[in-house]
């Protein structure tokens, strides 16, 4: 896994070695505001910075590559300024490359495409890159994960879609776990460092097997948000250890 690690046995390492272990090896946990409540945004925000969540997610839709519209530019530069957790963007969109300068202007650290709608793959990665965005590209369920073998050295995100993209509160695909098994043997024969990130149907009850099999990042809807107690959820997510 792209993570570093202390080479001695934990009984010779010093303690601040071994905290800065502990915190590489606990998963990265990135609420999905497609499920938040719309009317408490600001509310919302709030309560995601006082979480333990490390990002917050946000599903850009334009009812062309996806059945479904949500939200665009105008939303993501005003949760920019009501949170301090790195905004994770993933475009759901057809051209994404017309519009990389204006998601980093409205404040996107890390910026997503989808494989299946860019042309010119590796130039879209150049591109976000050279915004000073982390880059990510994500697979949906009928893509194999060979598709991008060539680009994954250059890649600081791969995310995986364990459901159909378009909607939220959908069930988990199992065969996603075939999916994740596979990018991390290609990531550690290629000794890259991208992230594995997982979108669809996350729960705390299948965390942990998805974390085992290799993620990295955990994208959860409507089981943060929709619970009676989302800080609570996120901290039973960021439980889970790599």
């Amino acid at each position: 896994m792209p993570i570093a690690y202390c080479e001695l046995p934990i009984a010779n390492c010093s303690l601040s070695s071994y905290l800065v272990l502990q915190i590489l090896l606990m998963v990265i946990v990135a609420p999905s505001l497609l499920a938040a409540n719309f009317l408490r945004l600001e509310d919302e925000c709030k309560m995601i910075n006082e979480s333990e969540a490390d990002w917050l997610h946000l599903d850009v839709m334009d009812g062309r590559f996806v059945p479904n519209i949500s939200f665009g530019l105008p939303v993501i530069e005003k949760v920019r300024k009501a949170t301090r957790k790195i905004c994770d963007v993933h475009l759901m969109i057809v051209e994404p490359e017309k519009f990389a300068e204006e998601f980093k202007r409205v404040g996107a650290d890390r910026l997503t495409v989808h494989a299946e709608v860019c042309q010119h793959l590796h130039r879209n990665i150049q591109q976000i890159k050279s915004l000073g965005m982390k880059a990510g590209v994500a697979i949906n369920p009928h893509t194999p994960v060979s598709s991008i073998a060539d680009v994954l050295g250059d890649l600081d995100t791969v995310l995986i879609m364990s459901v159909n993209p378009g909607f939220g509160a959908q069930k988990f695909i199992p065969h996603s776990l075939k999916k994740i098994e596979e990018l991390r043997r290609l990531i550690d024969d290629q000794k890259a460092t991208a992230l594995i990130e997982v979108d669809g149907g996350v729960t705390v009850e299948n965390a942990q097997s998805l974390v085992n099999t290799g993620v990295d990042v955990l994208v959860a809807g409507n089981t943060v948000f929709q619970s009676k107690d989302p800080k609570a959820v996120i901290a039973s997510l960021k439980k889970f250890s790599r």
